[in-house]
C-alpha cells in the first residue's frame, strides 16, 4: 500500500471515530440521568484511545512539503472532538 492511500485511510478512520465519539455523547441527552456509565460513555472512551494511533499514523504519512494541504482534513474531527467534550463537559456538569 502507498504512503498517501495508507494517509487517506487514516484520514477517514479519524473522521470516523471522532464522530463516533460526539454521537455518543449526544446519545447521552436522550436518556434520564444514570447512577453508572452505559455503554455510550464506554464507546466514547474506546473511540478516544483508538483515534490516538489513527492520528499518529495520519500525520506520519502525512506530506509535510504542503503542511496546509496535509493538515486541513483535520479540522473537521478537531470541531467534532471539541464539541464532543464541550456536550460531555456540559452533561457531566450541568445536567
Amino acid at each position: 500500500m502507498e504512503r498517501q492511500q495508507i494517509n487517506r485511510i487514516s484520514g477517514r478512520v479519524v473522521i470516523v471515530l471522532s464522530l463516533v465519539a460526539l454521537l455518543a455523547v449526544l446519545s447521552g441527552y436522550t436518556q434520564p440521568p444514570q447512577p453508572d456509565e452505559g455503554a455510550a460513555a464506554h464507546i466514547f472512551q474506546l473511540s478516544i484511545v483508538a483515534l490516538a494511533p489513527a492520528i499518529l499514523v495520519f500525520l506520519l504519512t502525512a506530506d509535510w512539503r504542503k503542511p496546509w494541504r496535509s493538515a486541513r482534513p483535520l479540522a473537521f474531527p478537531a470541531g467534532a472532538l471539541v464539541l464532543a467534550f464541550g456536550a460531555l463537559y456540559y452533561l457531566e456538569h450541568y445536567r
